[in-house]
């Protein structure tokens, strides 16, 4: 393996694996509001310390503004922490807002969990309540339209707050990374996955590659769907799932579309390389970036930040 994907394959990992690690930090029962900046208007503020301090919705228009990755959301609601079909995780981070789109795909698609033979949903972390950068894991989830779900069906019970900051989802991939854990996974992990993908709105699901190896080998019927499930680092306790720009965000940019096809044949393979499933430290570790200010967020974000 190139010096060059050496250095990719190891920032991916940094980046996306502590993303993953993040779904499984527990929370606390107990949230302490964060110390007030000593100088929030100093342009080299990182915006995920501005973004992170801020408790409620922008009272604004509804809408997405900029990428997935870099940009914030307007008129945010938060998915109720219950519901017959879901319950909220980690609710010590505040995390459980969305653009309206977002909040009534999770509410729909929860609705038909239980066809899938899936009591229930546990949600992960939506976006911040202004969307924007976060104090911790998640490089992408700035906008509003990301949420993680669980790969872990929910108990036919309310959970206890302690046990929503406390429990862990179950891994589904196996110690070796090439497959499912055969042990854990079920055909109704193919029936969640399969009937969020099929929900219109969905523009792509990400899965650790061990999971999309198992929805290739286990997927029967149409298989159209299988074109929006997307191998990515981490991923193995949970799938991610994107929805496309909605209709009353002109700011929204747009993701490139998914290849054609299933995504099960040779680009498949290429997460199986011992190179890729487990690279050499690089010789040189790689320098993190430097966090993300207001300048690298749409204009729209400030007004968005500032909002009353």
């Amino acid at each position: 393996m190139t010096r060059f994907r050496q250095f990719i394959v190891a920032a991916c990992l940094a980046a996306f694996g502590a993303g993953a690690a993040l779904a499984q930090d527990k929370g606390t029962v107990n949230p302490r509001p964060l110390p007030p900046l000593a100088n929030p208007d100093d342009p080299k503020t990182p915006a995920k310390e501005l973004f992170g301090r801020k408790t409620g919705a922008a009272p604004l228009q509804a809408r997405a503004i900029g990428f997935y990755t870099r940009g914030c959301v307007a008129g945010a609601v938060a998915l109720p922490i219950n519901g017959l079909t879901w319950q909220v995780m980690r609710l010590s981070r505040n995390r459980n807002w969305g653009h309206p789109d977002l909040i009534r795909f999770l509410e729909r698609f929860a609705d038909k969990a239980p066809k899938a033979g899936w009591p229930g949903i546990l949600v992960g972390d939506l976006a911040q309540p202004r969307g924007g950068p976060m104090l911790t894991g998640h490089g992408s989830h700035q906008v509003g339209l990301d949420a993680d779900v669980w790969l872990t069906p929910m108990p036919r019970r309310e959970l206890s707050r302690e046990e929503r900051e406390e429990m862990s989802a179950v891994k589904v991939v196996a110690d070796d990374k090439r497959d499912v854990d055969p042990k854990v996974w079920t055909p109704a992990h193919v029936n969640i996955i399969r009937a969020a993908a099929q929900e219109p709105e969905v523009e792509r699901i990400l899965v650790n590659a061990a999971i999309k190896k198992a929805l290739c080998r286990d997927a029967r019927g149409d298989r159209a769907w299988l074109r929006k499930v997307r191998p990515w680092w981490g991923h193995d306790y949970h799938m991610h799932i994107r929805i496309g720009c909605p209709k009353d965000s002109p700011d929204c940019k747009e993701q490139d579309p998914t290849p054609a096809g299933e995504g099960c044949g040779k680009e498949l393979d290429y997460w199986f390389q011992d190179s890729i499933l487990n690279p050499p430290p690089p010789k040189e570790p790689p320098k993190p970036k430097p966090p993300l200010t207001m300048s690298d967020l749409p204009p729209a974000c400030r007004q968005v930040l500032l909002a009353q």
